[in-house]
């Protein structure tokens, strides 16, 4: 008696990628995770002169918010990758701004720091005209935001939201519920001050 055997070829396949999640979907989950967090430490006495430093530099108070989602506005952090302060400068960016990082390095002052990352939202908002698409670029640099932007096609920061590095589809929706939790305004509704 013969028994013969079909052989049958099994080949694994990676299974695909999941799709990242939507920008709403992204609000949804940082507005529960930051609606309960108590104010930073400490943040109570720097939030009235950070306000008026970002006033007078024609950026909406309420992005002061960004160094709590930051450093938790600790102005000796440091990151990995180099990025210091209060608002998380990275060198190249810094000097570009007119910072000092020795022999002191100003990012870690407060004053200057948040100056020039007021200037620096300010440009981005200039050159983006969007709040969320500056606040991507602050974070992930206005060279890819743009890039995005023409790929894509498009103005709008929710068209790109799912190409962008993932550190910044996190990170703008983070801001902006921090934004919310903080002041109750919305980052895409926030005006400019007039000089």
């Amino acid at each position: 008696m013969t028994i013969t055997s079909r052989s049958t070829a099994w080949h694994w396949k990676p299974a695909l990628p999941l799709p990242n999640p939507s920008f709403k979907t992204e609000q949804e989950i940082w507005i529960k995770k930051v609606s309960p967090r108590p104010m930073p430490k400490g943040a109570d006495q720097f939030v009235p002169k950070l306000k008026t430093i970002f006033a007078g530099e024609r950026v909406p108070p309420a992005l002061i918010w960004l160094a709590e989602v930051e450093s938790g506005f600790d102005a000796r952090a440091r990151s990995p990758a180099g990025a210091v302060g209060m608002f998380q400068l990275m060198p190249a960016t810094a000097k570009d701004l007119g910072l000092s990082l020795w022999p002191r390095d100003q990012r870690k002052q407060m004053d200057p720091a948040a100056r020039a990352s007021a200037r620096y939202l300010r440009q981005l908002h200039e050159q983006f005209g969007d709040w969320r698409l500056a606040v991507a670029a602050y974070n992930s640099g206005p060279g890819n935001v743009s890039r995005l932007l023409k790929r894509y096609q498009t103005t709008s920061y929710e068209r790109i939201a799912p190409h962008l590095p993932a550190e910044t589809q996190m990170y703008v929706p983070k801001v902006e519920a921090t934004i919310l939790h903080r002041e109750g305004l919305q980052l895409e509704k926030l005006k400019t001050p007039s000089a």
